[in-house]
């Protein structure tokens, strides 16, 4: 955006809302936008009613630049933030926009895209869009190619941020809400992805973000690490876990309640021929591992290095005992050799119950 003098990164997605990458100094401002060009700007469109909000965990600024108006909501570059952590923002946001009429909410990450367009995303939801017309909206105002929020995890997470929302009858313009989904252990069985592409073995490490007292950012902690190797013909495991999809019994017309459970069960062929035509790499947990909560899986081509692709997703939002990820669900995937079609994830209710949700791969 050219003003003032000063070509910016930065757009305004809506008349309150402005995103833009991170205001940067010394040799980074030769890349990103320069601070002080930021800060004259803003003082000078929108002197006394700005408010940054900072989504970096990587890099920060003194606050005093913008006159100690600037909160963060920190997590990790081309990942999802807890749903607490969305809650949070856009109270935040909708409580500086309502104080005055003519103040404005300026988001960034550090390229000002994923991270910033689901924080963006997850507001315009809250002030009463669709996750789709967001994400939709957001992809015009603030990219040239329309991608927009390009990462599906960041896509699903805006998904999941609709489905806890509910707007009052009859209110115009009145505050959603916000029913955050109670904490739903899932006990993970096996990993299998179908017909990768001249890959034998392929390393995964899976992650749960936890809390830290008095701590606004959650960090990732690894809970287990393993390898899923080629299935081999005539190979069976004697413990081998069953896995279900299930449906709502008598659905003629494909709508399912969200409110009822799956009651009626199909078993899947797991063990299909169809498995050994085509490179299929599986790993089965002798012991479950529990996840709870925000979870993170990451593959990779070597143990130390090599990530291939990755996907994150909250386990309150699974509705079968099976998450199934294509191709266009995985994170960063791209074109990259030893990609599967198809990833299945087997995963089991245990713990607490889980609240009534959509898939995850739904979004």
């Amino acid at each position: 955006m050219l003003v003032g003098g000063y070509d910016l990164d930065m757009s305004y997605i809506t008349d309150r809302l402005l995103a833009m990458s991170f205001p940067a100094e010394r040799m980074r401002a030769m890349y990103r936008n320069p601070l002080w060009q930021v800060k004259s700007v803003l003082d000078m469109r929108h002197q006394g009613h700005y408010k940054v909000y900072n989504l970096c965990i990587e890099e920060a600024y003194d606050p005093s630049h913008f006159h100690g108006r600037v909160e963060t909501f920190p997590f990790d570059d081309n990942h999802v933030p807890p749903l607490h952590m969305i809650k949070k923002f856009c109270e935040s946001v909708d409580s500086w926009l309502s104080s005055d009429p003519k103040n404005i909410a300026v988001v960034h990450c550090m390229a000002g895209k994923g991270r910033t367009g689901l924080m963006v995303c997850a507001y315009l939801v809250y002030s009463g869009m669709t996750s789709e017309e967001a994400l939709r909206v957001y992809a015009h105002k603030r990219t040239t190619n329309n991608e927009g929020v390009s990462i599906p995890s960041q896509r699903r997470y805006v998904g999941y941020w609709e489905n806890v929302l509910s707007f009052p009858k009859g209110v115009d313009n009145g505050h959603p809400d916000v029913k955050l989904p109670q904490a739903c252990s899932r006990e993970l069985h096996r990993i299998r992805l179908y017909d990768t592409v001249n890959s034998s073995r392929v390393f995964f490490v899976v992650s749960e973000v936890q809390e830290i007292p008095g701590q606004r950012y959650c960090p990732s902690v690894e809970i287990f690490k393993n390898c899923c190797r080629q299935i081999k013909k005539g190979y069976h495991r004697p413990n081998n876990p069953r896995y279900y999809l299930s449906f709502i019994e008598n659905d003629k017309v494909g709508k399912k309640s969200e409110l009822e459970e799956p009651h009626l069960v199909v078993q899947m062929d797991t063990e299909s021929p169809v498995l050994y035509q085509k490179t299929c790499l599986d790993y089965n947990f002798e012991r479950p591992v529990q996840v709870t909560g925000d979870v993170r899986v990451i593959f990779y081509e070597k143990m130390i290095g090599g990530r291939l692709f990755y996907a994150c997703f909250n386990t309150a939002f699974i509705r079968n005992s099976l998450l199934q990820f294509s191709v266009r669900d995985l994170d960063k995937a791209g074109k990259k050799e030893g990609v599967p079609h198809l990833i299945n994830l087997g995963l089991k209710k245990s713990g607490l119950p889980c609240t009534s949700a959509v898939s995850p791969s739904s979004f």
